[in-house]
């Protein structure tokens, strides 16, 4: 019988006669209790909430390897998807090369994170690869019989909705979702989903630390008495509403929340649309868009990519359904009049020859744009589904810690979150609130189709 620690293995054919040898290869995994249940708990969609230190990451590798030579159909492919490809690299990589080294005629692709495992009896082979959330690009077009995704707090939901779930679709393919809470983002939506009786399919699990025994009694007293009680809860006993320790925003956010100003947040097509952006070359370049109408700040959409050029991000404005967008204003911050290099102009000057009416605005205090978006952030409704990367980051936006002087330096960590939360300080620092945001120009068509811009036609 194959077993989760000693993985029985084919070496020739195992048709109809059993010609050929059967071997056994140790993969040298033996699954802590709770991990045992999990494989034998598991269904086609699993959301499975675990506290650090639980062993998430080799659970799935192996239980993609399990899964793998169970499969019967040709050429099997799996995927596990981290936050980003260096993530990716450096959680998993060496584990699941460990994990194969042991199977005879495997090869590992460095360069392209990838596992292949020949399957004599089939005359095919297993493939399995490792790929970061930050480039999912690189899944479009393939076929999966399986995928983990890791962290998917930190996963652009679009990940799954766009690219996943039709990717394992042809072969009835599964997915499992693992990761430590990070706030109520698309993780907890997932988890609430999974959890509802009447999606058979879906598999839910919460495991903290007070209740697996993995992390001795007495080591969870000393990192509760020294740890932030919001940092505890959330990264031990798997709490998804408390914020991170440090963090600027979280507690206004989780109101926001709690007060329904996170859900569905429509583009209104009689309102003007203003962006505000973060500029990046060799990092992220991010796009917070906003309509106003009234007191109310609709933060409607959302995008961030990494090394594009300018036209890059004009196209983005134009195609898809962002070319539906009336825009009114572009804010970029003040990095937006350097010049470049290359053509000698400045990126103010790209951008309008490509035709987008650009302002470069000054550059803010940071803390008074600190506090410029507390202020704003009552008056917010955040489209949870195009948002959720950039509300995801403006949560963990963070206080560096000065662990020597015990204290937060009155100055940001620049990490991932400050990208979305830079573009969404410079927003907070140009918009009026109340100021007419009426896309005039529609308003005599949309009066003569009878259109409620709340309620589609009357």
């Amino acid at each position: 019988m194959c077993v989760r620690s000693v993985t029985s293995y084919a070496l020739g054919s195992i048709e109809k006669n059993q010609r050929g040898p059967m071997a056994v290869i140790n993969t040298g995994y033996e699954p802590r209790p709770f991990q045992a249940y999990l494989h034998a708990k598991l269904k086609r969609f699993s959301v499975v909430v675990a506290h650090r230190r639980f062993g998430k990451s080799i659970f799935s590798i192996n239980e993609i390897i399990d899964k793998a030579l169970r499969n019967n159909l040709k050429n099997p492919k799996y995927a596990y998807i981290a936050p980003t490809y260096a993530q990716a690299k450096k959680v998993l990589w060496d584990a699941a090369k460990d994990y194969t080294k042991n199977f005879p005629g495997v090869l590992s692709h460095e360069q392209e994170m990838k596992i292949t495992i020949p399957r004599p009896q089939y005359d095919d082979k297993i493939t399995i690869a490792l790929f970061g959330g930050d480039s999912p690009d690189s899944l479009r077009g393939i076929y999966l019989d399986g995928a983990v995704v890791d962290e998917v707090s930190q996963i652009d939901p679009r990940v799954w909705t766009e690219v996943l779930r039709p990717a394992l679709s042809d072969r009835l393919g599964w997915c499992l979702f693992i990761g430590t809470p990070q706030s109520k983002n698309y993780f907890y939506k997932l988890y609430e989903h999974a959890k509802k009786e009447e999606n058979k399919d879906w598999f839910a699990g919460i495991y903290k630390a007070s209740q697996t025994g993995i992390i001795p009694q007495e080591e969870l007293d000393d990192m509760r008495a020294i740890m932030d009680e919001s940092e505890y809860e959330q990264e031990l006993e798997c709490s998804f509403s408390s914020g991170m320790r440090g963090a600027y925003w979280a507690k206004d956010i989780e109101a926001l929340e709690k007060n329904d100003h996170v859900g569905l947040v429509p583009h209104d097509p009689a309102l003007l649309v203003d962006t505000a952006w973060d500029l990046g070359v060799s990092d992220m370049t991010t796009i917070w868009f906003v309509q106003q109408y009234r007191q109310e700040i609709r933060i409607i959409d959302y995008y961030e990519a990494n090394g594009m050029g300018l036209d890059h991000y004009v196209r983005v404005l134009k195609e898809g359904h962002r070319s539906k967008y009336s825009y009114r204003e572009h804010n970029f911050p003040h990095d937006g009049s350097a010049r470049d290099l290359s053509s000698g102009k400045t990126r103010e000057q790209v951008m309008r020859d490509l035709g987008m009416r650009v302002y470069v605005r000054p550059r803010y205090d940071v803390a008074d744009s600190i506090n410029a978006v507390r202020m704003m952030l009552p008056k917010c409704y955040f489209d949870e589904s195009l948002c959720n990367v950039g509300l995801n980051g403006l949560k963990n936006y963070q206080r560096i810690w000065d662990a020597k002087m015990q204290v937060y330096q009155p100055k940001p960590r620049h990490d991932a979150a400050s990208h979305p939360a830079d573009a969404f300080r410079l927003l907070a620092m140009c918009l009026k609130p109340g100021e007419d945001r009426i896309d005039r120009r529609k308003m005599k068509r949309y009066a003569e189709n009878d259109w409620d811009i709340f309620g589609g036609k009357r």
